[in-house]
C-alpha cells in the first residue's frame, strides 16, 4: 500500500493511481494545492501495485547524452510561438505523419493545466509552449498503452519524473514509444496559479464592471504566455490576454504584460517559492527518467555561438537514447552539435535541483490569510536572511 510519510517522496506523477486493480488511490490536493495519493483502505488488497510502479522507489542511474545540439526550427513562425527553439513541434508532427499520437500538456476551460493527446497537427497548438505547472496526468498512462498495444507510435511529453512514471507503469519498453522530457527547473502550486489568475482578473475589473465578489474569473481569461517573446527570448514576458466589459457593456480585449523578472507568479516561481516539495530533491535529473530526448532552452548560446542568436529561440536537444538518436535523424532542424559540458555551464537544472527559498514555509502559511497574493510574494522575495542564517548556510547547518 503506497504510503507519503514525507511529501518530499512524492513527484505527483500518479502513475500509482493508474495501475491499482481496485481503483481505491484518490488524488487530492493538500494545503498548498499539491497533489498526493490517498488509499481507501476498506477497498484495498495490498497487493503491493502501487508500490512497485512508484518511480521514487526504483531509482535510476544518471545518463550522459549520446548527443547534444543547439537546434532551430526552421519555421520561424512556430518558433516564435514557441518557448525556445520550437524543436517539440518538429519532433511532434513527425509522429502524426506516421498516422501516431502526440501526448502533452495543456489549458482547460479553467486554465488549469492537463495532459491529453491529439492525433492532428492542429492539435499541437495547445501543447506549445512552456506552462510550468505539473498538469493532471489523470489516465493518460494507461491510454497510452492502449495505443502502443495497438501498434500505433506513441510521443509522450512531460515532466521528467511524469516519464518515469510512464516508464514504470508500462513494465517494458515499446518501440512505438518515444518518451519527450524537459529540462526541468521545477513545477508550481496550483492553488497560487488559482489565486494569481483570480487577482489579475480583478484587478482588469478595477475601471469596468465590478465582478469583486464572482467567484469563477477564468471566463475573463483569453489566453496566457508564460514565454511571450514579444520583448526577445532572452527578456521573455508572461503575458495574460483578458475580456473587458466596459461601463456601457461593450466587450474589449486587453492584454497584461511584463517582462519574467517584474511579473509575480514568475518571480515566486524562479525564486523557488512555490514549487512542489519534490522538486527541491528531483530525482530525475542527469537523464534519470529513461526519456529518449531532453528538451530545453540553450541558455548562454549567445556567448557560445554567437552568429546563431537571433534572440527568436534557440532550443538545446540532448539525445538519451539510440531510439533518440534515430527518430531525430529523421526530421529536419538546423542545428549545431554541442558538448554536454556547454549545455550544462549556462543551465544547472539540468543536473542540480532547486533550492528551497528561506520564506517558502512563511509563504505557505500566509497564503490563506493574505487578501492581496502579489503583496506576499514581494514580501516573500524581498526577505534578506540575516547575518547569523548566512553564516549556518555556508557552514551547511542550516536546512
Amino acid at each position: 500500500m503506497i504510503k507519503i510519510d514525507r511529501f518530499v517522496d512524492c513527484c505527483g506523477c500518479a502513475s500509482c493511481v493508474q495501475v491499482c486493480p481496485k481503483q481505491c488511490i484518490s488524488f487530492n490536493e493538500d494545503k498548498q494545492g499539491f497533489r498526493y495519493p490517498q488509499v481507501n483502505k476498506s477497498i484495498c488488497i495490498e497487493c503491493g501495485s502501487c508500490e512497485r510502479v512508484c518511480p521514487m522507489l526504483k531509482l535510476r542511474d544518471p545518463v550522459l547524452p549520446k548527443s547534444v545540439y543547439a537546434a532551430k526550427n526552421q519555421d520561424e513562425e512556430i518558433r516564435l510561438a514557441s518557448s525556445s527553439g520550437g524543436i517539440f513541434t518538429l519532433l511532434s508532427e513527425k509522429i502524426i505523419s506516421e498516422v501516431g499520437v502526440v501526448f502533452g500538456a495543456r489549458f482547460d476551460e479553467n486554465w488549469e493545466v492537463v495532459h491529453d493527446y491529439t492525433e492532428t497537427v492542429e492539435g499541437l497548438v495547445a501543447f506549445r509552449g512552456s506552462k510550468y505547472l505539473q498538469s493532471r496526468i489523470e489516465d493518460n498512462y494507461q491510454k497510452a498503452k492502449s495505443f502502443l498495444v495497438k501498434g500505433q507510435k506513441v510521443l509522450f511529453s512531460g515532466t521528467p519524473c511524469q516519464i518515469a512514471g510512464l516508464k514504470s507503469f508500462l513494465k517494458k519498453d515499446y518501440d512505438n514509444l518515444v518518451c519527450v522530457d524537459f529540462v526541468c527547473h521545477g513545477v508550481t502550486s496550483p492553488k497560487v496559479w488559482r489565486r494569481y489568475l483570480k487577482e489579475v482578473a480583478r484587478k482588469s475589473d478595477k475601471n469596468s464592471v465590478s465582478r469583486m465578489f464572482i467567484s469563477k474569473t477564468d471566463t475573463l481569461i483569453k489566453s496566457v504566455n508564460f514565454r511571450d517573446k514579444a520583448t526577445g527570448w532572452k527578456k521573455f514576458s508572461f503575458t495574460v490576454s483578458l475580456s473587458e466589459t466596459s461601463v456601457e457593456g461593450e466587450q474589449n480585449t486587453v492584454s497584461q504584460s511584463a517582462i519574467f523578472s517584474e511579473n509575480a507568479f514568475m518571480k515566486a516561481f524562479l525564486k523557488n517559492i512555490i514549487l512542489r516539495p519534490a522538486c527541491y530533491a528531483c530525482r530525475f535529473r542527469e537523464g534519470r527518467s529513461g526519456s529518449d530526448i531532453t528538451l530545453g532552452d540553450f541558455w548562454g548560446i549567445d556567448k557560445l555561438r554567437p552568429k546563431i542568436d537571433d534572440d527568436l529561440g534557440v532550443g538545446l536537444l540532448m539525445i538519451n537514447s539510440e531510439k533518440g538518436r534515430c527518430f531525430y535523424s529523421s526530421i529536419s532542424a538546423d542545428n549545431i552539435e554541442m558538448t554536454y559540458d556547454e549545455a550544462r555551464k549556462h543551465n544547472p537544472s539540468i543536473y542540480s535541483s532547486s533550492k528551497m527559498h528561506p520564506m517558502r514555509p512563511y509563504f505557505f502559511w500566509s497564503l490563506d490569510k493574505s487578501f492581496n497574493l502579489h503583496r506576499l510574494i514581494d514580501r516573500s522575495v524581498q526577505y534578506k536572511p540575516g547575518i547569523f542564517y548566512r553564516v549556518l548556510r555556508k557552514l551547511k547547518l542550516a536546512r
